[in-house]
């Protein structure tokens, strides 16, 4: 599962990463950029929960072949790509394929571990997707540059190949749900309070994740004036807080739900620091050095990993693990709803070199998220 979303990252930070070259020659601007990602994000925030209901319905081994096969297949379209509407296409099945990801993740991760220790389980299942932007400037950028960025397009079509494999072997011994083996058991209501806090903890929380990996490539290009190379050299930075940030808080959470007289205080005590460690980022644009930037870049992914780990485990302790297929693409499909609406208007923002209030915008919304899960969580606290 780690190796998996290892390569999602990879295939769909590419063309964060080489967007200042593929724009410059496809002739587009960074509003249409913008769109693109929606495109992606829209057909991820569908993706996930049909792919998680699929997974909790159909089972592991089946479920993430089709989806590795059909996402890797959509990964090499890019390389065909040339204009507007054909990146829109390629990146829409790009963005529903790899909606199984996390599903999957946790999926296997509730099938596999104690309750105690499932934190630090989606830290680790959920971790290839920080790790894969962490090296997609490191392996990509070379292969870009040798043999141009449609090649970099094929290489992750290769990359999807080994994995599938790879799964052919490994698969054997998951141990997959029966069809109809959990039919019964209810699934998370669109009426119940908790699931909209769900949503907005992880959705809105984690929002500058997206901010960051989208964005800093087009911000250190066109603001800070620095080339494609010297793009590529420092791009690991910021996602490498990401890394940190899944193990960080997953142990964190682990740790403070077995010791704390009631989860509900455990998850306020989470959610109130990371509220006060993710406003720094609207200050950025601000920072006199170079260095200070990348390490504010790197610190809100850090903290951004947290309403993640954070927000899976508050779902997970509220509904039945039998949905947890569906409970992570939830929790994902609102993430990828929040940077669908959002991304364009950034990309206006940044065409108009409006950095500052991009970077105002992007740090908003972890506040916004924690007083909507806070109030609707006491909803449901006052009601019991």
């Amino acid at each position: 599962m780690t190796l998996m979303s290892l390569i999602s990252y990879i295939d769909r930070n590419t063309l964060a990463l080489l967007a200042p070259t593929i724009l410059k020659e496809a002739g587009l601007n960074q509003e249409q950029y913008g769109f693109i990602i929606s495109a992606f994000s829209i057909a991820y925030m569908i993706g996930n929960p049909v792919w998680g209901h699929w997974l909790d319905r159909f089972g592991l081994r089946r479920g993430l072949t089709a989806s590795v096969s059909f996402w890797t297949l959509s990964s090499v379209a890019h390389a065909v790509a040339g204009g507007f509407w054909s990146f829109a296409i390629a990146r829409c099945a790009l963005g529903f394929g790899e909606g199984a990801t996390f599903p999957g993740g946790l999926r296997t991760v509730v099938q596999t571990l104690p309750p105690e220790s499932r934190s630090r389980g989606v830290a680790v299942a959920y971790s290839g997707g920080s790790l894969g932007a962490v090296l997609t400037p490191i392996i990509v950028t070379p292969i870009a540059l040798m043999w141009g960025w449609r090649g970099a397009f094929w290489f992750t079509g290769l990359v999807g190949v080994v994995w599938l494999i790879l799964w052919m072997f490994v698969s054997r011994s998951v141990p997959d749900v029966a069809p109809t083996a959990h039919a019964s058991v209810a699934a998370p209501r669109i009426d119940d309070p908790r699931l909209w806090s769900f949503i907005c903890a992880y959705g809105l929380g984690a929002l500058p994740l997206a901010f960051v990996l989208y964005n800093a490539a087009l911000y250190l290009s066109h603001a800070l004036g620095k080339t494609q190379a010297e793009i590529g050299a420092v791009l690991w930075i910021p996602p490498l807080g990401w890394e940190a940030g899944y193990f960080f808080w997953g142990w964190i959470t682990d740790r403070w739900l077995k010791s704390a007289r009631s989860q509900q205080a455990s998850y306020k005590r989470l959610f109130t620091i990371l509220l006060f460690l993710s406003l720094p980022l609207a200050f950025t644009t601000h920072f006199p050095f170079y260095w200070l930037v990348l390490f504010e870049l790197f610190f809100s992914m850090f903290v951004a990993a947290g309403f993640v780990i954070g927000a899976v485990s508050y779902a997970t302790s509220v509904y039945s693990t039998h949905h947890s297929g569906l409970i992570a693409g939830i929790g994902a499909g609102s993430w990828s709803a929040a940077v669908a609406l959002v991304m364009p208007i950034m990309g206006r923002l940044f065409d108009q070199q409006m950095y500052e209030q991009a970077f105002w915008l992007a740090a908003t919304f972890p506040v916004l998220g924690y007083i909507t899960w806070y109030n609707l969580d006491q909803r449901v606290t006052r009601s019991q």
